[in-house]
């Protein structure tokens, strides 16, 4: 039997796309071995998002390479879209393909006990320091119809919450015409049975439109967490980014969110030092964390990307040293935030989607809430994908 090991970098989106290639090859016969044992075949499924990233990508290629040299290395993903020549250059692999937008879907979410869903692929905002619209192509949704079929399949097989995953979730319909829109089908799989949690992915800030937000505020599956990339809380960075929203629309948008949805968790994204960024400016972002109350808060230092507006355009680049200055800044102000957020919900009654035995606290197992805070529960019954009413 031929044995295989898959590996994923990135997003939410790059995960439901290597289970859908594991299905293919697992239906042919493949065996998957755990990562400890050597395979016959490697897939790599790579990310190109920053230059971490890049990084990561080529050693695991090379890592396949050299855990067996008479393996078989196939490598997929966002950097074999632009970078397939660089590849080629790595000694030992032996396909590079470009994936499709959508595979052949799912029919389970190995390892997990949430599902993704991935429901849209592609974007055209070219924000300017993104290489994603350049690998990933235009905006396409999913047919109605196969999602909700793909959903009725993941709650036979036992999946309590499903996350709609896209690369711009809220553009979903946008190709169609809007015919079908993100608030339509979320109106759909709450009819299903099986399906107790509807959770969103990332979710752009013009997406988030009061038809969502009232639809949270009103049902009883979706999950009160919005994921919102805000990137910098400075006006003059956001423009030169090419994000589309202001400050004062951000902060009016999360404070809506707030008011409508008052158990709502909002997390999101921070890119630290990009061309030209000030101490005013960076304290502008620090200064609308505050105010926001994250949850979570992603930190990502600015990456060169070839091809974006933001390589070409923007020369003054900031000493790595105060990159790391910054970002230690808005780690420790984040952690802050989500201290605050969490103290509020102290000895409240919630729900837990319980997931898997502790790694940090032994004899307890781990879940979330369905604002996406982590809760432990000391338990020597297993809890794995149950869910559990608590005071926290």
């Amino acid at each position: 039997m031929r044995k295989i090991k898959f590996y994923t970098l990135g997003c939410k989106v790059n995960q439901y796309d290597t289970q859908s290639i594991r299905e293919r090859f697992l239906s042919r016969g493949f065996k998957e071995v755990p990562e400890k044992s050597k395979a016959d075949f490697y897939l790599v499924n790579t990310c190109t998002v920053t230059g971490s990233a890049d990084r990561k990508s080529r050693n695991i290629i090379r890592s396949c390479v050299n855990e067996n040299p008479k393996a078989k290395v196939i490598v997929t993903g966002c950097l074999v879209s632009k970078d397939s020549g660089m590849l080629s250059a790595i000694k030992g692999i032996s396909f590079i393909i470009s994936k499709s937008f959508f595979p052949d879907g799912i029919s389970d979410f190995q390892g997990h006990t949430r599902a993704f869903l991935k429901i849209q692929d592609g974007c055209d905002n070219f924000c300017s320091y993104c290489k994603v619209p350049l690998v990933r192509g235009s905006p396409r949704s999913r047919p109605l119809g196969d999602i909700i079929k793909e959903a009725e399949s993941l709650a036979k097989k036992g999946f309590k919450e499903v996350v709609l995953t896209g690369i711009c979730l809220g553009s979903y319909g946008k190709d169609t015409g809007r015919s079908v829109d993100l608030v339509k089908v979320i109106d759909e799989l709450e009819k299903l049975k099986g399906i107790f949690r509807i959770r969103l992915s990332s979710i752009e800030a013009g997406d988030v439109t009061d038809k969502l937000i009232d639809r949270i505020a009103q049902s009883k599956k979706l999950c009160p967490h919005l994921h919102i990339p805000m990137q910098s809380g400075d006006d003059e960075i956001l423009r030169k980014m090419r994000r589309k929203y202001t400050r004062r629309f951000y902060l009016s948008l999360v404070s809506k969110v707030k008011r409508k949805i008052p158990d709502a968790a909002i997390t999101t994204d921070c890119l630290v030092g990009f061309p030209g960024e000030t101490e005013k400016n960076f304290s502008n972002t620090l200064s609308l964390i505050k105010k926001i109350i994250p949850l979570k808060v992603h930190i990502f230092s600015y990456s060169v990307r070839e091809g974006t507006y933001a390589a070409d355009n923007f020369e003054h680049r900031l000493p790595p040293e105060v990159i790391k200055e910054r970002i230690n800044k808005l780690n420790a102000l984040a952690a802050r935030c989500r201290m605050r957020f969490r103290e509020q919900f102290k000895n409240k009654k919630l729900q837990v989607l319980f997931e898997s035995p502790s790694k940090e606290k032994a004899g307890y197992w781990e879940g979330y809430t369905g604002n996406y805070m982590k809760v432990y529960l000391k338990s020597r019954k297993p809890l794995r994908n149950k869910l559990v009413s608590l005071r926290v």
